[in-house]
């Protein structure tokens, strides 16, 4: 090696690690069906647009991969004996992006915004629950009763900044049906590993690295840009051409082609949601039904006959092309300790045509069935094959299938229940057990209280409604866990619902990106790494 040479080595090898040379910035490019409507963290509470905010604000816990509870803006908490009141020690030394200290004034005006009116997570804290500062850096929240799930959907109650609001005067929530934008809704600062740079609702937006985060990250992003892309073909193509590097959701007919490309996969599982099917057991005489003068489904036997019809393992193999989960309950595995102690009874056309003779109908009976068509994986498509298999059982059902607004309008609440036999998805949004006990498993039959709202057949079981109370109020983990299997067992005992399975998750994900996939289907790119 001559001299010369020796000398441009030694050049170029300085310019490679010397810091004169900046190093290239790492884009990540996102693309969802849905669009982020507001920036305003109490605006919409919807899975896509929590997730996006979370990547710019940030509560007092968080969850990690594992859907574990995690300290965050609070670094611990503790609980009195009595239950009554929760004490929160805050993460000292925290900034909102626009420099201004995070601290307990903060956590205190956002647990009034919150339950403000317009707020659309108002059920975050409750309504009756008292902040008391207690110092600059500790907070009590005092309860009327004992609540051992008060947190659990904290990860995504997002604590504001109580000065910023104020300057901004932002201290009201945004309604969702706001015609005006409000500085909240089209500006943001959180505490979060990114920042806002620019927002265009329904175009793009772009989140910067706050490289003041209080954390160490996990991404090497520099920025990411949000696209919202609504067609599955066009979101499909970008992901394929390079254009973008992530998309959610890859429609099913669509994840061989992601797999069998060169630049992208599909990142599949089971999602939290739990889609299920449900019969009216309240009504003496079925809405839809040639049988009259009684009710069909008030008859156990009769519902353990639906159920051991139905053939969830060619529902899994040919409607969901193997992405879906089977479920024995009406919650996903991941959210109760016990799932594993529950298995789902197995197809049995025989027995199921044995059970509807015995109970006075052999040779079964006509039914109406309400499906939704466009809300949840392949809906339609799962209630076409229930029809086919409840005919070989005998059973004439008469499928229903219209759009999700018409859908709900007709069998929720404002429709008075409108429905002998439904398909329906769940995710409880505490992730939490009580949720389902209460809202989807509860009687109907108080109209002040709001147990059983979202129960359409109006499953009822008293014993049941004892435990799901004592639940609520149990500190106990061990205690309140069996209570929960106890509950479990009266719904699966009388055959009060019919779970089908979790669905699936489909993310399209560039071989250049590595990603991990959170079974309540957030996108959340802080844990993104992407070589260029």
């Amino acid at each position: 090696m001559t001299t010369r040479t020796k000398i441009l080595v030694a050049t170029a090898a300085a310019l490679l690690v010397g810091s004169a040379v900046p190093a290239l910035a790492v884009t990540l490019r996102y693309a969802n069906q849905g669009d982020l409507k507001s920036l305003d963290p109490y605006t919409v509470n919807e899975t896509t647009t929590n997730a996006h905010l979370g990547h710019v604000y940030e509560g007092l816990t968080r969850r990690g991969k594992d859907l574990a509870i995690q300290p965050s803006l609070a670094e611990r908490w503790e609980i009195s004996e009595d239950g009554l009141t929760w004490r929160f020690f805050l993460r000292k030394g925290v900034k909102f992006h626009n420099g201004n200290p995070f601290n307990a004034d903060d956590v205190i005006f956002s647990a009034n915004r919150v339950r403000a009116q317009g707020s659309n997570f108002q059920t975050r804290v409750p309504t009756n629950a008292e902040f008391v500062k207690v110092d600059d850096y500790t907070v009590d929240v005092k309860l009327k009763s004992p609540n051992p799930i008060l947190n659990s959907q904290w990860d995504t109650w997002y604590i504001m900044d109580k000065e910023w609001a104020e300057a901004n005067n932002a201290t009201a929530p945004t309604p969702a049906a706001a015609t005006t934008p409000s500085y909240s809704a089209l500006n943001a600062n959180g505490t979060g590993p990114f920042k806002i740079e620019s927002h265009q609702p329904g175009a793009k937006t772009v989140f910067k690295t706050n490289k003041e985060w209080w954390d160490k990250a996990e991404h090497n992003l520099d920025e990411i840009v949000f696209t919202p892309i609504g067609s599955d073909a066009t979101r499909v193509a970008a992901l394929l051409s390079g254009e973008v590097d992530v998309i959610e959701p890859v429609p099913l007919q669509d994840i061989q082609r992601v797999n069998g490309s060169a630049n992208a996969k599909v990142l599949s599982g089971p999602e939290l949601r739990t889609i299920f099917l449900g019969m009216d057991q309240t009504r003496d005489e079925l809405l839809f039904s040639n049988v009259k003068g009684k009710n069909p489904f008030k008859d156990k036997r009769v519902r353990e006959a639906f159920f051991k019809a139905i053939d969830i393992e060619t529902i899994k193999s040919r409607v969901m092309r193997g992405l879906s989960t089977p479920s024995a309950l009406m919650i996903a595995p991941e959210l109760f300790t016990y799932s594993k102690d529950f298995v789902r009874p197995k197809y049995d056309l025989e027995g199921a045509k044995k059970l509807l003779a015995e109970a006075g109908y052999p040779n079964g009976f006509e039914v109406g069935m309400d499906c939704p068509n466009d809300r949840y994986v392949n809906d339609e498509a799962i209630c076409q094959a229930v029809v086919s298999m409840l005919a070989r059982a005998g059973v004439k059902v008469n499928l229903m299938a219209q759009p999700k607004a018409q859908y709900f309008a007709k069998v929720l609440k404002s429709g008075n229940y409108n429905t002998s036999f439904y398909l329906l998805g769940w995710t409880p949004g505490t992730f939490d057990s009580h949720n389902v006990l209460h809202d989807i498993e509860g009687c109907r039959d108080n109209p002040q209280s709001s147990r059983g709202e979202s129960n359409l057949g109006n499953f009822c079981n008293k014993k049941h409604d004892e435990l799901t109370d004592k639940i609520l109020v149990e500190t106990d983990k061990a205690k309140r866990d069996q209570m929960i299997k106890e509950a479990f067992q009266i719904t699966v005992d009388e055959y009060g619902y019919i779970p089908l399975h979790q669905q699936a998750l489909a993310w399209g994900v560039s071989n250049k990106v590595k990603l991990s996939q959170r079974a309540d289907n957030s996108v959340l790119l802080y844990w993104a790494q992407k070589t260029e």
